[in-house]
């Protein structure tokens, strides 16, 4: 089976981390589609590193590879690549992470800078952070399996998408979770 694997959320919530630990336990992913990584890998910009990355995106689809991409959904991309997947008979499977805070998400990233890591600028942030749930709630529907994620402190799975809607996933529920239930009943 063909499977487009999204790990998806704003810049600083753990997308590569998550990705490492699925690659611990699976060995479905295919090759793991990070603009971040091979921006710094390259040594290029990053529109030249997002050029790099949507060639390997349309050269899997085409030759019918299974492959993951790290996401901030934001954009028209992400539901166009998807749309692709659908049409060469992909299974889509999303694993969404979320915090709280924009300023977490901030802060997360300025602790990656200080370790050496790559920044984003806070207005990018801010921007997707704002708009993070249309971005998510435009996606979901194509979804054939989706798992919401929260980091506050580890990742604790909160949530799947099930035939249109959202079911919890223990008691656990993150202050970003009920807003999405609220633009996402």
């Amino acid at each position: 089976m063909r499977i487009y694997t999204i790990v998806g959320g704003v810049n600083g919530v753990g997308k590569s981390s998550l990705s490492g630990v699925l690659k611990a336990e699976r060995r479905d992913l295919g090759p793991v589609i990070d603009v971040d990584k091979i921006a710094v890998t390259r040594q290029c910009a990053a529109l030249e590193a997002e050029k790099i990355a949507l060639s390997q995106i349309d050269e899997y689809i085409e030759k019918g590879i299974s492959f993951t991409q790290e996401t901030t959904l934001s954009g028209q991309r992400t539901a166009k690549t998807i749309k692709a997947a659908k049409d060469k008979g992909y299974y889509i499977r999303l694993f969404y992470i979320g915090l709280s805070t924009r300023g977490e998400c901030v802060k997360r990233i300025q602790n990656r800078v200080e370790k050496g890591g790559h920044n984003i600028e806070e207005s990018d942030v801010s921007r997707r952070y704002a708009k993070r749930f249309v971005d998510l709630t435009k996606i979901l529907p194509y979804c054939d399996e989706a798992h919401l994620f929260d980091n506050e402190n580890g990742f604790t799975e909160i949530a799947e998408y099930k035939n249109g809607e959202l079911i919890p996933k223990g008691t656990y529920t993150p202050c970003w979770y009920k807003e999405l239930s609220e633009v996402h009943p």
